[in-house]
């Protein structure tokens, strides 16, 4: 399971398959987001995986006018490699703001659903409820069609930005939740939530348009 999850991370995988906006959030004491210098960190253990997601988001935040840089090319892969203290963090955290860094772009994911779906592509549903005889007529594939339902999963995913050098009651920024449906291809998946993370940023009064 654990192997599923990154491979979507950052999160992120896709294809076929969409992004969906969930909510978000903005500190309204932030009038302006203009950071130095960003780190942008993926939290998976498929490192193929979290570097097309923090370069796509690099890049994204490059093209706003944001020094970003890729958290693979700040921190040392070693450091994710077994569970960190709070204090291990915290040190880890005091590394990169003495390299300059004011401001963090972190993605992860925060749970993972199976549903279940139904084949529509056999009937119209318009009017269909009408007559009992139609509607019995176009539903009756659930009883003789193999693989009329059809199970996907849903990623839930986060997108959190934090102030390194703001207060302790004021670091975190913003933060958006999106739902990814049923992942299959890296590359498209990146593409899609990494351009659906910087427009509901830029709806939410971050970033500029």
């Amino acid at each position: 399971m654990r192997k599923i999850v990154a491979w979507c991370l950052v999160l992120l995988l896709a294809s076929c398959s969409s992004t969906r906006f969930v909510d978000s959030w903005k500190n309204n004491e932030v009038t302006v987001f203009s950071p130095k210098k960003l780190l942008v960190i993926g939290i998976t253990d498929n490192l193929t995986a979290r570097k097309i997601f923090e370069e796509e988001l690099r890049l994204a935040f490059i093209r706003k006018g944001i020094n970003a840089f890729e958290s693979t090319e700040i921190i040392d892969e070693s450091f994710s490699d077994t569970k960190r203290s709070e204090e291990e963090i915290q040190d880890m955290t005091d590394e990169i703001i003495e390299q300059g860094f004011d401001a963090v772009a972190i993605t992860a994911i925060k749970g993972v659903d199976d549903k279940v779906d139904y084949r529509s592509d056999y009937y119209d549903i318009r009017y269909s409820w009408y007559r009992f005889g139609r509607y019995w007529y176009l539903y009756q594939d659930v009883y003789h069609t193999p693989g009329y339902y059809s199970q996907y999963k849903v990623y839930h995913v986060e997108t959190a930005v934090y102030d390194l050098l703001g207060e302790e009651n004021h670091a975190l920024v913003w933060v958006g939740s999106f739902d990814i449906m049923d992942p299959t291809s890296i590359t498209i998946t990146v593409d899609d939530y990494v351009e659906r993370i910087i427009k509901q940023m830029e709806r939410d009064g971050l970033l500029l348009k």
